[in-house]
Formats: structure tokens, C-alpha cells, sequence
């Protein structure tokens, strides 16, 4: 589930797929690979625990491989029902944090990794159960993949994504805050590129930035928002763009994925740097001095020309592989392709006089900054499966040195 076609089909069968349009961006996804717990925990645990790990685990990879976004719903259950069984395995107390070998492979790379960490598995499932949260975002707004000249979905839908955006956006948060401080430096080192800190970091703030731009879409649609209103949503955008824009920027060994993700930001940077001038001109131009009205048309004409570069952005957005499709202009993007260039025309003629009059003043305008308001939802952890907290399955005979020579005789 990379930047495009796997990011509307979990896995799988590709013959059937077609060139994909991409609202909300899921830059990447790794998937388990079937494993087996009964060995690497043999006389640890009972074997009925060792099972369900197992089950557990396979009925991802199954689904993984055999559905599409229409299932996203029931992988995501599985996820969850995985986690209480996980959680036990990354207990200090009970010391199995380093038996299990967790193979995970990319869909769109293939590439595998094979860590004994139980916190990499943790941070796998996580951060896949936030890709997988993006992909249905997208979906709420482009339900139908099939149809050329899909367009953006209702204002229902709309709310319906930003409420799936800053869930991801916890998700990511957690894996930043709670699980990547816990896995040593040796295997961060080895992790592929989409679980590296940086990019992680950028897939958060993306999601916040593109949940600002919903806000704005229905902004721009209700009769009672201001062009305040309009105007900071706009700026935010921006700096959440901005922010994730560096965090992609600083990472030296971005692959294909990596490179499709980062044009994606640099795309929607400069939609919302045209939103935010624009909207920032009109409010200027209510001034009733000159240097008013002049910084305005500065704006406008700005607004104008960062439009142009957006457009030619997201041409390259699509282009880079995996090709995709993106979908007519909608929200503020739809208003703004309108009125910008009528807009710029039209105080550029209006107040030609004044540009002549004072050539000295014909500077554009910083943006104003504003506290950044969305925030991610707070993601928890489940509770420990009941079964690690039993104490009928403690083998107190059974030591590591017994485990690891039984394993011995096995090979045998």
C-alpha cells in the first residue's frame, strides 16, 4: 500500500488495478509475512497462547494479500484483536522481547526485514493500522476508483475524513513518542526507509495538514465562515506542509515511494501557499491606504503564479511511480482556480494607477503566522491479553539455557 497503487489495494492481485486517484495521500505499508510462534516460544508459554499468536497474526497476512480497500474495516479489526496478544511479548518482566523473529515485506517493493525485536513488531502494527486509516480516508472521498472524473464527496464524507485523519495522525504520534524511543539504535539502524523517524514524522504532519485542508474545503462551502477564518485554515495548511516538507527534505535514501511522497507534499505546499495569499490579499485590500491596496495586488499576483507552479506540481505528483490520477479540483481548489486569476486581473487593472504611483511599494507581504489547531487524537495501547497474566502456565523448571538446547535437539 505505497504511495499509489497499493494504497487503494491491500495487497495481492494487481492485474485487475487500475491507475488509482489519490486525495489523501498513504505513502507507504509493510505487511506481515505468515510466521509460526510455537518454536521460538516451546515450554514458554502454553501452546494454546502460541496458537492464537500465530492465528492471529497469518489471518493479517491473509488479508493483507487477498483484499482490497473495501476490507480495510475488517484488517483493521484484526489488528486490533493481534495487539492484546503482542503486547505480552514486549513485557520486560516476562523476558520474551528478543525470541520471535517478525518478518514484514513491503507491497510495492517487496523488500522484506526480519527483526527479533517484539517494540519493531509493535511499531509494524501500529503504523500499518495508520496507513490503513489513510487509505480509508480516501475512500469517504473518492468512494468509486472506476470512474475517470471522480469527483469529492459530501460535506458528510468530508467530516468523515478528518475524524480518520487525526486518528491516523495519533497513531504515527504514538509510534513517534511511545515505540520508536524503546527500539535500540542497532535496529533502527537496519529499518526500512517508511519506518525511519524523519519519514514517520512527515506521514503525521501530513495527515494534520491534509486534515486542515478539509477544514477549508468546508469552509470555503459555508455561508457563515469569514475570510479570517479562511485565511488562517490557509496558513496553517501551509506550515503543516511546510513542516512535513522538511522532515521528507532531510532524508538522504528516500526510494521511489519516498520521492512520490515527497512530491505529493511539495503538490499540496503550494496549493495551500497560493490559498493563503489569495485569501490574504482580500483581507489586505479592505485597507484604505495605498501601500494597502498595492500589497494586495502583490498577493493576487503571487497567488497567480504559485497556482501555475501547483498545477505543474501535481502533474509531476501523478508522473512520479507509481503513476496516479488526481481528482478534479474541489473544495478550495475549485473556488481558488476561478478566482485567482479573475481576481489578479482584476485589481491589477483597478489599481494600475497606484502600481505606477508607487513602484517602491511593491513588495509582497509576509503571511501571518497562527497557532496550528489541529491535533491528533491521543492513541492508547489495549490491555495485555488476559492469558499473560495467568499464572498456571509458568514453567518454573524451564530456564532459557533448557529452551535453547530443546531447540537444538529439534534442528537434529
Amino acid at each position: 500500500m505505497g504511495c499509489a497503487a497499493s494504497v487503494y489495494r491491500v495487497g495481492g492481485n494487481k492485474k485487475h488495478m487500475k491507475i488509482p486517484l489519490v486525495t489523501i495521500l498513504s505513502p507507504s505499508i509493510r505487511v506481515p509475512i505468515n510466521s509460526n510462534f510455537q518454536k521460538p516460544l516451546k515450554g514458554l508459554v502454553p501452546k494454546d497462547l502460541a496458537d492464537r499468536l500465530t492465528s492471529s497474526r497469518n489471518q493479517i497476512a491473509l488479508l493483507a494479500q487477498q483484499t482490497d480497500v473495501s476490507a480495510v474495516p475488517e484488517l483493521l479489526r484484526a489488528l486490533e484483536e493481534y495487539l492484546p496478544l503482542l503486547i505480552g511479548l514486549t513485557d520486560q518482566e516476562l523476558g520474551f522481547r528478543e525470541l520471535v523473529e517478525f518478518k514484514w515485506k513491503g507491497l510495492d517493493d517487496r523488500q522484506e526485514i526480519s527483526v527479533a525485536d517484539s517494540w519493531f513488531e509493535l511499531l509494524s502494527v501500529v503504523h500499518m493500522m495508520a496507513m490503513l486509516t489513510l487509505m480509508e480516508a480516501n475512500s469517504k472521498l473518492i468512494p468509486n476508483q472506476t470512474v475517470t472524473t471522480e469527483e469529492v464527496e459530501s460535506t458528510d464524507n468530508i467530516r468523515c475524513a478528518v475524524d480518520l485523519l487525526v486518528k491516523a495522525a495519533g497513531y504515527l504520534q504514538f509510534c513517534l513518542q511511545e515505540i520508536l524511543v524503546r527500539i535500540p539504535p542497532h535496529i533502527k539502524m537496519k529499518l526500512p526507509v517508511d519506518l525511519q523517524e524523519n519519514v514517520i514524522e512527515a506521514a503525521y504532519i501530513q495527515a494534520l495538514a491534509q486534515g486542515t485542508e478539509m477544514q477549508l474545503a468546508s469552509a470555503v462551502e459555508s455561508k457563515n465562515a469569514t475570510l479570517s477564518v479562511k485565511r488562517r485554515l490557509a496558513c496553517e495548511q501551509l506550515s503543516y506542509f511546510g513542516q512535513a516538507h522538511y522532515c521528507l527534505s532531510t532524508c538522504h535514501d528516500l526510494n521511489g515511494y519516498g520521492k512520490k511522497h515527497l512530491s505529493f507534499i511539495k503538490w499540496k505546499y503550494l496549493e495551500a501557499k497560493a490559498a493563503a495569499y489569495y485569501y490574504h490579499g482580500l483581507i489586505t485590500d479592505k485597507g484604505s491606504e495605498p501601500s494597502c491596496h498595492i500589497s494586495a495586488v502583490c498577493c493576487f499576483l503571487a497567488a497567480e503564479a504559485i497556482l501555475t507552479e501547483s498545477k505543474k506540481a501535481c502533474l509531476n505528483f501523478c508522473l512520479t511511480l507509481p503513476i496516479t490520477r488526481a481528482p478534479t479540483a474541489w473544495g478550495a481548489m475549485k473556488h481558488l482556480n476561478k478566482k485567482v486569476p479573475e481576481t489578479a486581473v482584476k485589481k491589477s487593472q483597478m489599481y494600475a494607477y497606484l502600481l505606477e504611483q508607487e513602484k517602491g511599494l511593491e513588495v509582497l507581504p509576509e503571511l501571518p503566522e497562527f497557532e496550528l489547531s489541529l491535533k491528533a487524537d491521543e492513541y492508547e495501547l489495549p490491555d495485555k491479553d488476559a492469558a499473560w497474566e495467568s499464572e498456571e502456565w509458568m514453567i518454573p523448571n524451564q530456564t532459557l539455557r533448557n529452551h535453547l538446547t530443546d531447540d537444538e535437539g529439534d534442528d537434529k
